[in-house]
């Protein structure tokens, strides 16, 4: 079952794809180089054939036989293997020189049999032959040991040959089959993420290709999922929990104004909180849905070159009296007299930083120092909301981003446990890391977005 869907995996074929080419290439490329040497070969053979009938043609002088029928029968001694044949003819066509029978062949350069000069064998001979004054001289070298070279080469190269085809089809089934695990794995974490586990990860080789990448990215989306899923857990449960006093509550009021304008009593007041209580629990959801729009990443569409000074400016000045009537003092401090640019929503950061100063406010004593700085780095811009207040225990740092969580000293002060959250959810929107710092005394909650190099 395995190997039949390996077989018809889309890496087997890819590597069955490319093995093959690489087979045709090679065995056109060893192809050529056959010819190429084959042919070189024939042209050496030439070459020492016209160079042995020039040395023995250049001892035949004028009316002077003899020292060319000596240097026939020397080099014809001198042979013994019958690789080479020499042979003088006179006039008439008789053998004068040589160790062959006599033959009558065409000037120039020419192939025959070794039978035809009664040699054993059937090899095949490349001769020279051409007029001495009236005499004609045959010169030629056989073909074996040029035979014996090709015979080697089209050896090797078949061996060669079946090497390659045994390498490239073991090599190619093992990276397809490589690949194939590498997928299976990318399909066995898509089932169980379709089953309902959301834990399950895509595992990496960590070579960084792109099925490396690809599974990175795909992991990110499913870590994206699992906190949105989570995220709508812990809501649903929080709604359940938090919104359960506010509107039972709104149902007490309710019934004692029922009870009121039963026994014919003025009814105004309750209907007063009643109207509070709702617009209380009507802001909530709002702010439930915008963290949800903002998670979404509708808001991008929106983006544009941002100065942050300006914004944190803009939120100090408003909230500077503020601050002073409760008995706590703000400011602003920025290291940077040029405008700091971030790309992204100018009523969403003002939205950030106002609820950053607003917890500040409200959660903090008389006489706190609540102070706004923004520093520009390589890394991009740093902006920070710091106090000398109460702070936040280290165990609940991360819990204080969760939609309707509230510290329990805090739940006697107004306010949904969404201020943070919507911090939260803004800040991801902009690609910028919210951290919780102990200021001792106190709480910093600094914000580090990117810079953008297209600004």
């Amino acid at each position: 079952m395995h190997r039949a869907r390996l077989l018809r995996s889309t890496p087997f074929r890819l590597a069955l794809t490319f093995s093959l080419l690489f087979i045709l290439a090679f065995l056109v490329a060893g192809l050529i180089t056959y010819q190429v040497l084959k042919r070189e070969l024939a042209h050496a053979l030439d070459a020492s054939v016209r160079e042995t009938y020039s040395v023995v043609s250049s001892t035949y002088f004028s009316n002077d036989l003899e020292d060319l029928v000596a240097a026939v029968n020397t080099y014809s001694g001198l042979n013994s293997s019958e690789d080479q044949i020499f042979l003088l003819l006179n006039s008439k066509g008789e053998r004068i020189a040589g160790n062959v029978r006599a033959l009558d062949v065409r000037d120039g350069l020419s192939t025959v049999r070794a039978a035809d000069f009664a040699l054993k064998g059937d090899d095949r001979i490349r001769i020279q032959a051409g007029n001495i004054g009236d005499n004609r001289l045959i010169v030629g070298q056989s073909y074996a040991e040029t035979d014996d070279f090709e015979r080697i080469a089209l050896v090797s190269f078949t061996w060669a040959s079946g090497v390659i085809v045994a390498l490239a089809f073991s090599g190619g089934a093992l990276l397809a089959g490589r690949a194939q695990r590498r997928l299976d794995g990318i399909e066995k974490t898509m089932i169980e993420v379709s089953g309902g586990d959301l834990s399950g990860r895509i595992p990496l080789s960590g070579n960084g290709d792109d099925i490396d990448v690809v599974s990175t990215h795909m992991n990110r989306a499913l870590d994206r999922l699992s906190a949105l899923v989570e995220g709508m857990r812990q809501v649903s449960a929080d709604i359940a929990h938090d919104l359960k006093t506010p509107l039972n509550r709104l149902k007490m009021i309710i019934e004692q104004a029922m009870q009121q304008s039963e026994r014919g009593e003025d009814v105004r007041e309750f209907l007063l909180d009643a109207r509070t209580e709702s617009d209380r629990i009507n802001a909530t959801f709002e702010a439930l849905l915008r963290i949800s729009q903002i998670e979404a990443g509708a808001r991008k569409t929106r983006f544009r070159p941002i100065d942050m000074m300006s914004v944190m400016d803009s939120v100090a000045e408003i909230y500077r009296d503020v601050a002073e009537d409760n008995g706590q003092s703000l400011c602003f401090q920025s290291q940077s007299a040029a405008p700091c640019l971030v790309n992204g929503d100018h009523e969403l950061l003002t939205q950030l930083f106002v609820n950053l100063v607003e917890n500040a406010i409200t959660h903090c004593p008389p006489g706190t120092l609540i102070t706004m700085s923004l520093t520009m780095t390589d890394d991009g811009a740093v902006a920070a909301v710091a106090d000398n207040g109460p702070g936040i225990p280290i165990e609940e740092r991360d819990l204080v981003f969760r939609r309707l969580y509230r510290l329990d000293k805090s739940r006697t002060t107004p306010g949904s446990g969404l201020g943070l959250s919507l911090v939260k959810a803004i800040a991801d929107l902009h690609a910028a890391v919210v951290t919780l710092e102990d200021q001792r005394p106190g709480l910093g909650v600094k914000l580090r977005f990117p810079v953008d190099t297209t600004l």
